[in-house]
């Protein structure tokens, strides 16, 4: 048997083609191995998204240079929005690298890997399919109590910083009954919580004249087993009312919503082609309160876009300190390739943008905390993922003979650590009661209080 590294970098759509990977390959007797110097082939899956993610993603393939000199038959591969992008460009920076496949090539890994197995030299496949290929029925379900399905790749809305539509291509959804019999056999496998993914899933089938967004929620909501759902990634911009609705209307359904705002200014906006105002996203997040008054909100934050004054980036520090939201993705702006942004003038200074940053971040890490505090006594269900990886904080520990640490999230999208009950087995893909008992930064812990 052979063995398959996958280091993956980026959005959770990464996450979802990296077990893609695994399940293309499993049939060619590549099993998954846990790290890259006992693996035969490793495949590098990249994200172009910010500078900062393409150049981890080459220190990464940096230090298979020397695993490739000592090891016989070690090959390299680069898949992703960085191969996608650069394509046969990869070869001339990093010679040592055996093939490079886009995004729309994953469905012809296993024809690649053959090729290269038989002697074929070099490849590079960076393709794009007028069509999505389904998922091959084939391989072992991978994956863990809360996992992903894909419902729909690519991007029409062509935000003037953003590479996605260039290195994803245009929309394109999935049929409603092979995302329905994924999310099936995921729930088989052992998932209790699923996340439906797409660059905008708020868009979904509206090209293909499928089921909108709101259908396909119901329709996997029903799925039997199946203990929570969720979705990212929205675009203000098609939050319709149906939508805000489902909070109410889908029991399974999450109180939580990731909603990237990216600029708190209208005139900002407007440069970043959103095609919404600030005006617009703060009505969207009224009546989601009003519909689902405890909901948990995130959002994606650039700071630093060409033109941004400080009067801008004020209207985005005020905006935060309006909606509070309970968890915040904030970056520094910078050029990408084939972005329009990138030629755009008024750029803002490497120093400013990182001024500006850290005060963001400031005030939301500020937030997060009053947030997570107010948790502090309440009772919560949590969804039991694993083991806590966090050491044991003994402030933490209200009962002396409690048992293991386990790590969840509430239905808000909290990290919580909790301690068990005495006695207490393997609780791993189980709701159970945990009282929050004391607020971290960025997580919580908590005792469970029944079995």
């Amino acid at each position: 048997m052979k063995s398959l590294y996958v280091f993956t970098i980026g959005c959770q759509m990464n996450s979802s083609d990296a077990d893609l990977f695994y399940r293309l390959l499993s049939p060619m007797g590549y099993l998954p191995t846990d790290s890259p110097e006992s693996a035969d082939l490793v495949i590098v899956n990249t994200c172009s998204i910010r500078a900062k993610a393409e150049d981890k993603a080459f220190s990464f393939i940096g230090r298979l240079q020397a695993i490739k000199a000592v090891k016989p038959g070690f090959r390299i591969g680069v898949a992703g929005c960085v191969a996608q992008q650069e394509g046969a460009g990869i070869l001339s920076r990093v010679p040592y690298v055996d093939f490079i496949f886009g995004t729309h090539a994953i469905w012809r890994l296993p024809e690649i890997v053959t090729a290269l197995e038989a002697g074929s030299g070099r490849i590079v496949d960076v393709d794009m399919a007028e069509e999505l290929p389904e998922r091959p029925d084939t391989g072992e379900m991978r994956g863990g109590v809360s996992d992903f399905v894909t419902i729909m790749r690519g991007c029409d809305n062509f935000c003037t910083y953003c590479v996605v539509p260039y290195v994803r291509g245009r929309e394109m959804s999935r049929r409603p009954e092979a995302i329905v019999d994924e999310v099936k056999k995921k729930v088989a496998a052992g998932a209790r919580e699923i996340t439906l993914l797409g660059q905008n899933v708020n868009s979904y089938g509206k090209k293909e004249g499928l089921p909108d967004f709101p259908e396909l929620l119901r329709m996997v909501a029903d799925i039997e087993g199946l203990q929570r759902l969720r979705f990212a990634t929205s675009h203000p911009k098609d939050l319709s009312d149906e939508l805000i609705d489902a909070f109410a209307q889908i029991p399974g359904l999450c109180n939580h919503l990731h909603l990237p705002v990216q600029s708190g200014s209208t005139a900002v906006l407007s440069r970043m082609n959103r095609k919404y105002t600030r005006e617009h996203y703060l009505e969207r997040i009224a009546r989601l309160r009003d519909v689902c008054p405890d909901i948990a909100l995130g959002t994606d934050i650039i700071v630093g876009f060409p033109g941004e004054s400080s009067e801008d980036f004020n209207k985005t520090l005020s905006l935060v300190e309006s909606i509070r939201y309970d968890g915040v993705f904030a970056f520094a702006y910078s050029d990408r390739p084939n972005a329009k942004a990138a030629d755009f003038s008024g750029k803002v200074p490497e120093k400013e943008k990182k001024s500006r940053l850290a005060e963001l971040l400031a005030l939301q890490d500020e937030i997060t905390r009053e947030k997570n505090e107010a948790c502090v006594g309440k009772m919560e269900e949590i969804l039991v993922e694993g083991k806590s990886p966090r050491k044991v904080d003994s402030s933490a520990i209200t009962d002396p003979a409690a048992g293991d640490r386990v790590t969840g999230r509430t239905r808000s999208n909290r990290v919580v650590h909790a301690i068990l009950a005495e006695g207490e087995k393997n609780p791993v893909g189980r709701c159970i009661p945990v009282r929050i008992d004391r607020a971290l930064g960025h997580s919580l812990w908590g005792s469970q209080t029944g079995k």
